[in-house]
């Protein structure tokens, strides 16, 4: 109602999506910010924020699992690498050296990137049904190990330890993304689809988490025994949030692949799974925005931390030096977990909400 923003006269009016006239207007404001950047920054920044995108959509998908659902998963990178090889396998050259089928439509090999990892996310699910806490941590921390040694294994798939594959081939109704055209670069292509695509997954999630299906994995999360006797299935609810996490997980990777250009069975190590979940709680656990923050944050960290050796002397640029730019980044995921656990859970989507609870109080922010 005018004047009175946070008065509902209907249950509809206060579980819509934009509920606020401020939120619409942010929400606005960063969308046409978002679309006007390819045309007011270099490519290699719109590279570096594309990823950040396509990151943040496999941070949604571990949020929604380990924030929502209150399952502690460390394999979100055998996921991701699940994802990112059936979409190279697909798009790949059928008289290559590796395995491919030539299928070089981007949505086609998306969702099959998407459907095949959740159905090992399904696979995987039963043992989350019987095992809860440290020992489901350890159990998707095998599947990391188990998934280097078969990648590293399986090289007419992935090409081999040094050697890798080609990525997917990013073909949009006869449009080639990762080649320039008279229009648009290459760059300014796949950021203005990677954003696009992360509003749609970022709008999906977020509408799961608000229907009955997001209530009931809080149920779980908060508590598993009290939701089973209220009726949640537990059964059901864990395998469907390890199958839709998987889902974005594979997603991520497949899109990830077309990013990077070059992945090796090396690439999907325990670290990436650390990346992620560094993400989701420098983000935000829980917060599908605190997701997408987070996942901005530790993609841009290395860009930071490569101006380091030209600061800090005792850093070295390369791998060969003592003290390198990618131990620093190793150490400051760690230390970066840590002091956001203990002094702010929430994350930075915590930082931002008492931001704007100030601002909204002022001047008696008392």
């Amino acid at each position: 109602m005018k004047g009175r923003p946070e008065l509902y006269t209907s249950y509809g009016q206060d579980m819509a999506f934009l509920n606020t006239r401020p939120k619409r207007a942010w929400s606005g404001g960063l969308v046409v910010v978002a679309l006007l950047m390819p045309f007011l920054i270099t490519d290699d920044l719109l590279q570096l924020l594309a990823t950040g995108f396509v990151a943040a959509i496999g941070a949604i998908g571990l949020n929604i699992v380990t924030g929502f659902a209150g399952q502690v998963s460390l394999g979100h990178a055998f996921f991701l690498a699940i994802g990112a090889y059936t979409g190279a396998a697909l798009s790949g050259s059928e008289t290559g050296r590796v395995i491919g089928f030539g299928i070089t439509s981007l949505p086609i090999w998306l969702l099959a990137s998407g459907l095949v990892a959740a159905l090992f996310g399904v696979l995987v699910a039963p043992v989350a049904v019987r095992l809860r806490g440290l020992y489901l941590a350890i159990v998707t921390l095998g599947l990391v190990f188990l998934g280097e040694h078969v990648f590293r294994e399986w090289t007419s798939l992935t090409g081999g330890p040094g050697v890798g594959r080609p990525a997917a081939i990013p073909e949009l109704f006869g449009v080639r993304l990762d080649r320039d055209n008279a229009m648009f670069t290459a760059a300014q292509q796949l950021y203005l689809v990677m954003f696009v695509l992360l509003v749609i997954f970022g709008v999906l999630a977020r509408n799961l988490v608000r229907s009955r299906v997001g209530r009931a994995f809080a149920a779980v999360r908060d508590r598993d025994l009290a939701a089973s006797v209220i009726g949640v299935d537990l059964t059901k609810y864990k395998v469907l949030a390890f199958a839709v996490s998987s889902f974005y997980a594979g997603v991520a990777g497949a899109l990830l692949f077309v990013m990077n250009g070059f992945f090796d069975p090396g690439s999907f190590s325990l670290l990436l799974s650390v990346q992620y979940i560094a993400m989701v709680l420098i983000g935000g656990a829980g917060t599908i925005s605190g997701a997408i923050m987070g996942a901005l944050f530790i993609t841009l960290l290395p860009r930071i931390t490569r101006e380091l050796p030209a600061v800090l002397p005792f850093i070295s640029g390369d791998a060969t030096g003592g003290i390198t730019v990618f131990q620093v980044e190793a150490v400051l995921y760690g230390v970066l977990i840590i002091v956001f656990l203990i002094v702010e859970p929430r994350g930075l989507f915590g930082i931002w909400v008492r931001v704007r609870n100030y601002w909204r109080t002022w001047p008696f922010s008392y």
